[in-house]
């Protein structure tokens, strides 16, 4: 019996949105068109960024990586969960699954990290004007870009690696329209203590600190604001910062909802809901966040799409 319980498995099943037939065609226009808003969205963004020298600033240039990071991390998901829809089909092989894991993984961390380096830029800007250009020079940016890909692509493939280990079970069907890590864990027939202790872990080393950077440097910069004299020169400082506010907390609201419902063995539904606010509908408001209170974005975009600014 044993042999047979840990028989060498081939395929999963996605069954995260497949209880109810009759709404795959709505599901299947719903998501279709919130990934091509999140592609033309992002990508916009990024071309603006690139095309218009007078947006190659640090601030602008981890905005561009941001988007270019949201096509990816979306693109992990998506695109297999509309082809399951429209081939009628929940399966996706064990080597498809370890690989949609590794790149979410990846790019949910890059995003973290970036948003991270983002508040330190804003943090300098405001707190160190006159030394911004000397402290956020090309080099550093360059060195925080590289460093967060490295320690992302490292923990992505350690995570990935401790899923190759596990032994899994006759049932195989993952509750989500991606290969999730906590579901994926779950499946397992054998021992998950090591994958479990990891993933506390690292919540606390890749969620934790960086929003402790997060939070620290907003702190700094409110006691800045608050300590400006030019009531003009308040409204500047906090615009600037609002942008980046709502998606730090868009990010991490979402990201804290699909792991606190994924927790809980009962609540099937609030977790898969919880994971499309985090894997589709923050990466689609990014770039309407950033764009609607930023005038040379705005501009820039209007440039670039040849409507005169």
């Amino acid at each position: 019996m044993v042999p047979e319980n840990y028989s060498r498995i081939t395929e999963f099943l996605l069954v995260g949105f497949y209880e109810e037939p009759e709404l795959q065609p709505f599901i299947f226009g719903l998501f279709l068109s919130m990934y091509l808003i999140t592609m033309v969205g992002n990508l916009l963004i990024t071309l603006a960024v690139t095309s218009h020298s007078h947006l190659h600033t640090p601030m602008y240039f981890f905005l561009s990586n941001l988007s270019f990071v949201d096509i990816c991390f979306t693109s992990t998901t998506v695109p297999k969960m509309l082809v399951n829809i429209q081939t009628q089909s929940q399966v996706i092989t064990y080597g498809g699954c370890i690989t949609q894991l590794y790149f979410f993984i990846l790019f949910g961390v890059l995003d973290n990290f970036l948003l991270t380096v983002m508040a330190y830029d804003r943090f300098v800007a405001i707190c160190h004007p006159l030394h911004y250009t000397v402290i956020m020079n090309p080099r550093l940016c360059g060195l925080l870009l590289l460093v967060s890909w490295i320690m992302s692509a490292l923990y992505s493939l350690l995570q990935s690696l401790m899923v190759l280990r596990l032994s899994f079970c006759t049932v195989l069907k993952i509750p989500h329209f991606f290969c999730e890590l906590n579901q994926v864990i779950k499946l397992a027939c054998s021992d998950t203590f090591l994958n479990n202790l990891m993933i506390y872990f690292s919540v606390g080393l890749f969620a934790g600190i960086p929003l402790t950077g997060i939070l620290y440097s907003y702190s700094k910069i409110v006691s800045c604001i608050r300590g400006m004299s030019s009531a003009q020169g308040k409204y500047k400082a906090f615009s600037t910062c609002v942008s980046h506010l709502s998606v730090v907390s868009l990010f991490y609201c979402t990201a804290v909802g699909v792991y606190l419902s994924s927790a809980s063995p009962h609540s099937t539904h609030s977790s898969t809901v919880a994971s499309v606010m985090y894997t589709v509908v923050t990466p689609m408001l990014n770039p309407f966040i950033y764009s609607l209170r930023n005038k040379d974005i705005k501009g820039a975009l209007k440039r670039f799409c040849g409507v005169e600014a």
